[in-house]
């Protein structure tokens, strides 16, 4: 391979990499991320347009910045409010539209018998 066959060949494939990584970009741009903010939380009117998915753009940061597992039933409510629908072992939270189509979704607590959580999951349906 002669040095012009090998310029063009590196120049290529810079292309092909800048490509990628510009598009990556774009497209991490595109993930909603919000800042878990307990007032907007609890005060969200997930029927707005404007609301539809706050809930869902807030759960990385709850999860990554408050430890759940281990909270008492009054520390679940004093962060997130009253629950959507509540029994003796759980606590569901509609979370709004996940942004995947239609689908919506809800934050599911779970609690053993001493009320503190042992569990939690997100569903999306």
């Amino acid at each position: 391979m002669n040095f012009l066959q090998k310029y063009k060949s590196v120049k290529i494939t810079a292309l092909i990499v800048g490509v990628v990584v510009i598009l990556v970009l774009l497209m991490k741009g595109n993930i909603p991320h919000e800042r878990f903010d307990s007032t907007k939380w609890k005060t969200a009117d997930l029927n707005s347009e404007a609301n539809w998915s706050l809930r869902w753009d807030m759960m990385n940061s709850l999860r990554n910045n408050h430890k759940l597992v281990g909270k008492s039933k009054s520390e679940i409510i004093e962060l997130l409010g009253e629950p959507e629908s509540k029994t003796n072992s759980t606590f569901r939270y509609y979370l709004g539209y996940s942004k995947n189509g239609i689908n919506t979704g809800s934050l599911i607590i779970k609690f053993d018998a001493e009320g503190r959580v042992v569990d939690y999951q997100v569903w999306q349906g």
